[in-house]
């Protein structure tokens, strides 16, 4: 199975394949999509838009996965950060692809044992579990660890739903 873990922000966003590879998982690629600063806001949501349908279209993944939005201290950031997952969101449906979103403690617990793990710990953390020689960039890694949550928790989601629909045929 293969997972496209997004990390979106108005002006970086992260992005990060992950598969499962024998009973571990294996890196693909990741990487930061960077939104111009002196763009307008429609502009930068254009693009990154754009680059996630290419990201979808080009990777094929089983899902997409994002965290979900939390309440930030800043309103406006907190705006910026609901029309940026906008854009992803949109892509994603635009793409058919299946989406499944993670609360910020369930990443970290995941990926680190932890649910308030710092940024430092999530990018050691995927370093990691990802067999990789150092962290990736803050937002990559990020990405990566959404997706990484998504692998630990697809399977027994799909036995539950297997389960369900079992008991209502019943």
């Amino acid at each position: 199975m293969r997972v496209l873990g997004i990390d979106p922000g108005s002006r970086l966003t992260g992005w990060g394949v992950v598969e499962t590879h024998g009973g571990g998982f294996r890196h693909v690629a990741s990487g930061t999509i960077v939104l111009a600063p002196a763009a307008d806001l429609g502009a930068r949501l254009a693009h990154l838009h754009t680059e996630c349908l290419r990201l979808i279209a080009a990777w094929e993944p089983a899902a997409v996965v994002l965290e979900r939005a939390f309440v930030a201290r800043n309103v406006q950031s907190a705006f910026r950060l609901g029309e940026a997952r906008g854009a992803v969101l949109a892509a994603a449906g635009a793409a058919g692809a299946v989406l499944a979103e993670y609360a910020p403690a369930s990443v970290k617990l995941a990926t680190v044992g932890y649910g308030q793990a710092d940024k430092r710990a999530m990018g050691r953390g995927v370093a990691l579990r990802l067999g990789l020689g150092r962290p990736p960039a803050p937002d990559a890694a990020d990405a990566l660890a959404i997706a990484l949550c998504h692998l630990h928790r697809a399977p027994l989601a799909h036995r539950v739903a297997r389960a369900l629909a079992a008991a209502g045929r019943a």
